[in-house]
């Protein structure tokens, strides 16, 4: 069991990273910890919520994707270097302000937990002199079974090719980001410089806490022991109430399909939205839409703020980005999934829906058009197969509890 220790998560991301962070740091805390989150100010409530400590960054994930830079980066080439130098062109002028906002909110930490990019986990465990362990949303360790899920052409090389492929990106990210952080280590930490693969070695021998389950990346033999499959980290908000108007919706008719993006964002919002809608009376459908309520419809309501593992269970299907948490929630609701992916690692968990049978061939956001989207949620709804292995897969991954796998691996890290 944990000891009291003062235990600060590293959560700079959009909602996807941020609400699997608050389920881990809410099982730490039952355990005894304290447990201070770093997000974005727009969760600052989910954080609060959960009962957890919270320090802003100074960077909202909404407004960046949503900026004209991150227009671009969305638009733009889908090979990994390319993906890792918009990354770089993005964050660049916002990097320092963050990386100087996580020494001051990790002040007086006895465990940092942090994903692998910009190997932020590895400075802090130097500058502080405690242990780290490395976050994982998405398969981040060399393994020669599959290729890093932002350069799936690797796969054609063999397994080589695919182990490459994660040190490549690793060393991408950290080329990207090594100025910044190499200022920031000698003049903030005091920490000498650190060279082209010093990061890479440290979050390799560290331990690695995979945030997702085995029955959906099946654990590679080739991982070492510090590498833990923990299973998805659920967070549910039991506070949450719904409102009359959704479930007066829900009880008027055949459950709808959900269609959400999450933080993404396409250059014309609204033509997508009216994309959707005519793609889902053209299959007979009726929705529930991730937006503004107020441009709510007969048969299309449009709701704010919804906890997913409370909507999906409710709904027929669900049409989403592919990150890693909305693809967690709705395969743990066993509902069918129609994954559209955007950027990133999206599409690599778009095509884990596919391969276990629980959704259509992914649409990439990119080939949205009404007739393709129309045609798949036929197939979504349609297709017995689709739906059955769905309740499969959801059963599973409802009888796991990754929270608790992760505290256990914890709890074996000695601390200051």
């Amino acid at each position: 069991m944990s000891v009291g220790r003062q235990v600060v998560i590293f959560a700079a991301g959009s909602r996807g990273d941020v609400q699997p962070c608050v389920g881990l740091g809410r099982a730490l805390a039952r355990r005894g910890d304290t447990v201070r989150v770093l997000a974005s100010s727009r969760y600052q409530d989910l954080v609060d919520g959960a009962g957890l400590q919270f320090r802003p960054l100074p960077a909202d994930p909404v407004e960046i994707v949503r900026s004209a830079e991150g227009q671009e980066l969305l638009a733009g080439p889908t090979n990994p270097v390319a993906f890792v130098r918009g990354i770089g062109r993005v964050l660049g002028p916002r990097i320092g302000p963050i990386l100087e906002a996580t020494r001051a909110g990790a002040e007086g930490a006895d465990l940092v937990l942090a994903p692998a990019f910009s190997f932020v986990g590895v400075h802090l465990s130097q500058y502080l002199r405690v242990p780290h362990a490395v976050i994982h949303f998405q398969p981040g360790h060399p393994t020669g079974r599959f290729p890093h899920p932002l350069a799936p052409a690797a796969r054609f090389l063999g397994s080589l090719g695919n182990r490459l492929s994660f040190e490549a990106v690793d060393l991408a990210s950290w080329l990207v980001c090594r100025r910044f952080v190499n200022s920031w280590r000698s003049g903030s930490l005091g920490l000498p410089a650190l060279s082209l693969t010093g990061p890479v070695r440290g979050i390799r021998a560290a331990p690695v806490l995979c945030a997702f389950s085995s029955t959906v990346v099946p654990r590679p033999a080739d991982w070492g022991p510090n590498v833990h499959v923990t299973g998805f980290w659920h967070h549910e908000r039991s506070q949450w109430q719904a409102p009359r108007r959704l479930l007066s919706f829900l009880d008027d008719g055949p459950p709808p399909v959900y269609v959400g993006f999450g933080s993404m964002s396409t250059k014309d919002p609204e033509a997508t939205q009216h994309l959707v809608r005519t793609a889902l009376r053209r299959a007979g459908l009726r929705g529930v839409l991730a937006g503004d309520p107020a441009t709510s419809e007969q048969d299309m309501l449009v709701v704010g703020d919804t906890p997913h593992d409370w909507l999906f269970a409710r709904t027929a299907a669900v049409v989403h980005h592919g990150g890693a948490g909305t693809t967690a929630a709705a395969l743990r609701a066993g509902v069918p999934s129609l994954v559209c992916p955007f950027f990133g690692d999206q599409a690599y968990w778009a095509d884990r829906v596919h391969a276990l049978g629980a959704g259509p061939r992914p649409l990439p956001a990119r080939d949205l058009t009404v007739a393709a989207l129309a045609q798949r949620l036929r197939a979504l709804t349609t297709d017995t197969a689709y739906a059955g292995n769905a309740r499969r897969v959801g059963r599973l991954l409802r009888a796991e509890d990754g929270t608790a796998g992760a505290c256990r691996v914890l709890d074996g890290l000695v601390c200051r």
